[in-house]
């Protein structure tokens, strides 16, 4: 766990959390203790069991850990009735599952417009012309706005995904082996977009990840195993520009 955390927009402090299965009790995690500053791209890696889905949800506040504190962007998520944690998720967190979750009547373009009209207080659905294209650009996407998802590969719908968790300019990102429906084009591309967001304009990423090739595309790595942090370190042989 770093020392400094003036530029902090996670942390993650002793966090266990015990699955009560019949009379066993399964340990997800043990005492996981992280931060991700602001600006980052952190990749947290480990076999499939060892809890890391288990942890990304806990830190998007999708459950609620045994023991332990989840704060965001100074926010104590574990403190918060549910009704104010909903409210933290859709201002500050964005989601990118494997499933795409997209909306199939809806165009790409759509897609977004609902998106800005669950984020935006005001919830008059107005959204952000401007930014919903520069988004779609910098995701290549600018010429598929009026695109159903089914006419869509699914690359291009993750991509809309991608798109949809950030178009409210979240405090962080937090991404579950988002390659893991794609084929291995579609990754490499998706994954070139995950890097572009976070070089290009300062987007927090966490990405849940098997894969050491998608580890790369980030700035630090953390490794897993049985449910506690085994290794960290700064990825010295990130793939960039």
């Amino acid at each position: 766990m770093r020392s400094d955390s003036k530029n902090s927009i996670l942390e993650a402090a002793d966090l266990d959390m015990v699955y009560r299965v019949g009379k066993v009790d399964v340990h997800a995690l043990r005492g996981v203790s992280f931060q991700v500053e602001s600006g980052e791209y952190v990749a947290i890696m480990g076999p499939s069991g060892c809890g890391k889905s288990t942890l990304l949800h806990i830190l998007g506040g999708l459950l609620t850990p045994t023991s332990g504190r989840i704060t965001i962007d100074g926010e104590d998520l574990t403190a918060m009735s549910d009704a104010r944690r909903t409210d933290l998720r859709r201002r500050k967190i964005g989601f990118v599952f494997q499933r795409f979750n997209l909306f199939p009547t809806l165009t790409a373009e759509g897609n977004l417009k609902l998106a800005e009209r669950i984020y935006s207080k005001q919830g008059n659905g107005g959204g952000n012309a401007e930014l919903r294209n520069q988004v779609l650009s910098l995701l290549k996407l600018d010429n598929k706005m009026h695109h159903k998802p089914l006419e869509l590969s699914g690359g291009e719908q993750q991509r809309v995904a991608i798109a949809r968790a950030v178009i409210n300019r979240p405090a962080i990102l937090l991404a579950d082996e988002p390659t893991g429906n794609l084929d291995s084009e579609s990754s490499q591309i998706v994954l070139d977009m995950l890097r572009d967001l976070n070089l290009e304009v300062g987007q927090t990423i966490v990405m849940i990840t098997h894969n050491p090739e998608a580890a790369q595309r980030a700035g630090r790595i953390i490794q897993m195993k049985d449910g506690s942090i085994v290794g960290a370190s700064v990825n010295a042989g990130r793939i960039g520009r």
